[in-house]
């Protein structure tokens, strides 16, 4: 950092004082009638000899941005604190310190308030590296230059230059006395806690607060929780009662309670995550157990579904790097050309009946996907009919506008359609249950192959995280048409939204391959589906 002078500089840079020296730095830019005052630092107590303290953070989540942040969710009190200038490779080197010693490490960035944390902390003594300015009057200050040679001489601790992922798993030996004296002792690392973090220099002096204060750090490649993996394992194995999201990344995250809890449960998509579209392909067979008019889905058996479902995704495995995820999308309820008892023109099939088929497919690492075909009655009140299978963590969602009648109409007689009000009722309803079951994301499927089925789509929600969305795109006959259909429909939708495409064993002129649907299609849809 160039130095400035004091009529310029925001604040004054901290005075360097010869290490023999026990002098105390008045901050001038904070107490400016003070400026020709020195105070002396109190000594303790033999009996109350200075120690770092350390605490778990309150509630099960705890979101830490910055320096500042990390050091008031894990210290209590830290007699000495490592403040260091903005620059990446001095962090990283200044980390060292702070993991050695077990003190807090804040970053003299622009904005900071770190004479506040000071003060909460009760710190006495600063180890400056770099260009700093004062952040606080009192405070004993002792510098050193932001290299590992200066480093060295004013600590007695040897640092370097030492990747992001070798700094999370920094375990130093137990330093010597430095020369300006003894350093605090060590606290006891929280109980309960586990911290999460991404490899970025932004991350680092977040990383050396959990790490000093004795917790270990996992660190993962993306800001999103849910779509990592690692992140899922790590919450999941640790079972904490906290879980310390570190760096601007993570700390941003959407719902993070909810994504944590959704964590702990455990389950993964093949892959790894729990993040649907992105990182994934879902290949389903559609259809009703049992009934084979309506789709492959019905033709067999179940053991021979499960079967049937990898045979027609495998052939996608060696087409992209997504991974592939066979799947099934079940028709639950089914329009019907009577009434029925219920007078809804709906035959809705038991939830006994189906659980069988949602057990083999998790089992067999597949998702399934629950379409509803209402007839005269609405989304909500059928979706409810089903919430203990939607409880399951490898069960999604499906619309079918094409069979919501209203009250004088009867199935295949016209194509039916659905209000943004009545999708939005059933979306709120269904990221409710995920939000209080803790379960991870749900797929929510709506089928369009007209403009009209979907009423006033743009204005449909699409806010809640516990949900991922995927218009589903039912065009039969031939090539140009679906293409046509496929286009059309994606005209003026919503950005964001993830898209399935369907292959007609009878009704395409002709079928795509599983090669020629991936390479004709485009953009790649998300979710292919057989029927």
């Amino acid at each position: 950092m160039a130095s400035e002078s004091p009529t310029t500089a925001p604040r004054r840079a901290l005075h360097r004082r010869a290490l023999s020296r026990r002098s105390v730095v008045v901050g001038l830019s904070v107490l400016p009638l003070l400026s020709g005052c020195t105070f002396d630092a109190p000594e303790p107590a033999a009996s109350e000899a200075p120690r770092t303290r350390t605490a778990a953070p309150a509630g099960p989540v705890a979101l830490a941005a910055d320096s500042e942040s990390a050091s008031a969710a894990l210290f209590t009190e830290a007699p000495l604190v490592v403040v260091v200038e903005d620059v990446p490779a001095s962090v990283l080197l200044a980390a060292q310190l702070s993991i050695a010693w077990g003190v807090p490490l804040l970053v003299d960035a622009a904005g900071s308030t770190l004479a506040d944390e000071l003060s909460r902390l009760g710190t006495g003594r600063v180890v400056a590296v770099g260009a700093v300015a004062a952040p606080v009057e009192g405070i004993e200050l002792v510098s050193a230059g932001a290299d590992a040679a200066a480093i060295q001489e004013a600590t007695g601790v040897a640092v370097a230059a030492l990747s992001i992922d070798e700094l999370a798993s920094f375990s130093p030996g137990a330093p010597g006395e430095p020369p300006f004296g003894a350093v605090p002792a060590r606290a006891e690392a929280p109980a309960g806690v586990v911290a999460l973090a991404q490899p970025a220099d932004s991350d680092v002096a977040a990383i050396a607060n959990a790490r000093a204060a004795g917790v270990a750090v996992t660190l993962v490649s993306t800001g999103d929780l849910l779509a990592s993996g690692t992140a899922v394992s790590a919450i999941a194995d640790a079972r904490a009662s906290c879980t310390l999201l570190l760096g601007p990344g993570l700390a941003a995250q959407t719902a993070p309670e909810w994504s944590v809890r959704a964590a702990a449960s455990g389950w993964q998509l093949p892959g790894g995550g729990q993040r649907l579209f992105g990182g994934h392909l879902f290949v389903a067979i559609y259809g009703t157990p049992g009934a084979p008019v309506l789709g492959v889905l019905g033709e067999q058996g179940l053991q021979a579904t499960i079967e049937r479902a990898e045979a027609v995704a495998e052939p996608y495995r060696s087409l992209t790097e997504l991974q592939v995820v066979p799947s099934l999308e079940i028709i639950t309820t089914v329009a019907a050309g009577s009434a029925g008892d219920d007078g809804d023109y709906s035959n809705e099939l038991s939830v006994e009946g189906i659980r069988p088929y949602i057990d083999a497919a998790a089992d067999a690492g597949m998702y399934v996907v629950l379409d509803l075909q209402p007839g005269r009655t609405d989304f909500l009140t059928q979706a409810k009919a089903y919430e203990e299978l939607l409880r399951l963590p490898n069960v999604g969602l499906a619309l079918d506008p094409e069979w919501r009648l209203l009250p004088d109409q009867v199935p295949l007689e016209q194509i039916g359609r659905v209000s943004a009000a009545e999708v939005d009722s059933v979306s709120e309803w269904l990221a409710d249950l995920v939000q209080a079951e803790g379960l991870p994301p749900k797929m929510f499927v709506l089928h369009q192959f007209r403009l009209s089925m979907l009423q006033d789509r743009g204005s449909i929600r699409r806010d809640r995280p516990e949900l991922e969305f995927l218009i589903h795109v039912d065009g039969q006959g031939g090539q140009p048409d679906k293409q046509a259909t496929w286009e059309a429909l994606h005209d003026g939708a919503p950005e964001g939204i993830a898209w399935g495409w369907k292959n007609f064993y009878d009704e395409d002129l002709p079928m795509l391959t599983p090669a020629e649907t991936m390479a004709e299609v485009s953009p790649l849809p998300d979710l292919i589906t057989y029927q």
